[in-house]
Parts: C-alpha cells; sequence; structure tokens
C-alpha cells in the first residue's frame, strides 16, 4: 500500500503515452486518478495504468459516491471499487462532502444542507462505505455556491462529520480560498478550525476570477498567490503534509506542471526547516 510523501500530481489521459514511455519525473511523488475512469478500461489502458502504479504510489480521488445524497448508496459501485483498491493496492480513496446524485446523476457536486439531520445522514453513509472499502473514507472541503437551509456554518458541519465518522479529511486549500471570497470569511481562520490530526493529504489548484467577489472552481489555470500563501499558512499551522496539485483542463505542458510542483515542494521545505529551528 502506499506511503504518501512529498508532491503529487493528478494524473490525465493525455499524459499516459508520454509517461510510460519517458518513465514518471522524478520530480512527482505520488499520482492521483478518479477510479470511474479507470474501472473499466480497454487493455492497453489497463496495462499503462498498472505500469504507472507500480512506479509510484497512487491515490484515489472518486467523482460519483455521492456521500450526502438523499437516494440509497450504489453499494454495488463501493464493491467495485474495493476490488479496484485492492488490485492496485491503493489504499486512500477521497471523495467530496457533497452529493452528485438525486432522481438522476447531475453531473455536478451540489452542496449538503448544513443541519444536523445531514450531519447523521452523512456519518451513517461514512461508516457503510468504510465498512465496505476495510479504509478510511477521505472527505475533501468542496467549493460551494449557495447554503441553503444551513442551520451551522461549514466549519462546524465538516468537524462534526469528521469527528462523529471517525474518517480523514483531504484538505483542500484552493477551495477554502474559493469559499472565502465568494461568502466573505477569513481563510486563515477557517483552516486553522480543521483537525490537523485527520489531514490525510492537501490539495491545491487553479480557479476562474468571475469577479471582485465571485470565483469559480476550476482547476483549469496556474494557481495564484494568495492560494500559495495560504498553503504556507497550512504548513505552518497543520505540518507538512502530502500535496497534490489539480490541473484538469487546459492542460500547460509537463515542465510547466513540474514548476508547479517544484514550489510546493519548496514550500513544503521552507516550512520544515523554520519548524526544525523553532
Amino acid at each position: 500500500m502506499e506511503s504518501l510523501a512529498g508532491v503529487g500530481l493528478g494524473l490525465r489521459r493525455e499524459m499516459v503515452d508520454t509517461l510510460c514511455q519517458q518513465g514518471v519525473p522524478d520530480d512527482i511523488d505520488f499520482m492521483e486518478v478518479a477510479p470511474e475512469n479507470w474501472m473499466r478500461v480497454n487493455p492497453k489502458l489497463r496495462r499503462q495504468f498498472r505500469e504507472l502504479t507500480e512506479q509510484r504510489p497512487f491515490v484515489c480521488h472518486g467523482l460519483s459516491l455521492s456521500i450526502g445524497a438523499p437516494a440509497p448508496l450504489d453499494l454495488a459501485f463501493v464493491r467495485q471499487l474495493k476490488r479496484f483498491l485492492d488490485e492496485h493496492r491503493i489504499a486512500s480513496y477521497s471523495e467530496h462532502l457533497s452529493y452528485c446524485s438525486g432522481n438522476a446523476h447531475l453531473y455536478d457536486l451540489m452542496p449538503i444542507p448544513f443541519t444536523e439531520e445531514a450531519v447523521r445522514h452523512v456519518v451513517e453513509r461514512v461508516q457503510i462505505v468504510q465498512s465496505i472499502l476495510e479504509r478510511p473514507l477521505v472527505l475533501e472541503n468542496v467549493s460551494y455556491y449557495a447554503a441553503p437551509g444551513a442551520e451551522m456554518d461549514e466549519l462546524t458541519f465538516i468537524n462534526a462529520v469528521l469527528e462523529e465518522a471517525d474518517c480523514e479529511l483531504l484538505l483542500d486549500v484552493n477551495n477554502i480560498y474559493v469559499n472565502s471570497v465568494n461568502h466573505g470569511y477569513d481563510a486563515r481562520q477557517f483552516l486553522q478550525g480543521l483537525p490537523t490530526r485527520r489531514i490525510r493529504y492537501l490539495h491545491i489548484a487553479g480557479h476562474y476570477q468571475e469577479a471582485a467577489d465571485l470565483i469559480v472552481d476550476t482547476h483549469g489555470a496556474d494557481v495564484i498567490d494568495p492560494v500559495w500563501q495560504l498553503l504556507e499558512h497550512a504548513y505552518a499551522w497543520h505540518g507538512v503534509h502530502p500535496t497534490l496539485l489539480e490541473r484538469d483542463f487546459n492542460l500547460p505542458p509537463m515542465a510547466d506542471l513540474l514548476a508547479e510542483l517544484d514550489t510546493i515542494r519548496r514550500h513544503q521545505l521552507a516550512a520544515q526547516t523554520q519548524r526544525a529551528s523553532a
């Protein structure tokens, strides 16, 4: 099973042939995939994926579990996912603390109402998933654009789910920044309110600034300075954790992606040096 450390990159299909031909660059310590995109592939892609998982640790970041949905869990999918994780010796599976299905698949991530009832609903479903996967479920704090029916704030909701379900956190630094602008809260205070002991790894990404008070989380641009600064604060407050760069479209040349990974690594080394000298 994987032992995460350092910096990671999301694997896109466009990268596969080059990585298999040239090998995974030393700058990439681990990689991440959406399991839905790899559980049913042609034999060539299956062989290539196996080749890459033998070169680097992998984590899975799901798209369709829909952990907060009112509809029943897709247990057949969860069992299929378990076989996939076991086959490729992948220990970490994360999902979004949101939902994407109701009477039909919504093809988007919808916010779960921040209520006590929703906490209980999500916790019950997380426990079922964890029992099938025989792994902790890692939940990601998500970007959202409305909070219908909220009875508590986002931070209280996240902490309640993590604690009561006894699961782990995928701390997405960019999502905190996006929400802080869109909903007018202090990103550093929010970050400091998350439980260090639950953090499995971190995400960082770019976004689209539609207006001064509206950011759309796209994973389609370079990381901006305020998000780098928030990552630096995350390391100072929570310690240095494995951190993955998400880039889902508008893919630049690999050299540009590796340059952003190098920026992550420099922030990690600076934080480690500062802690060692404190």
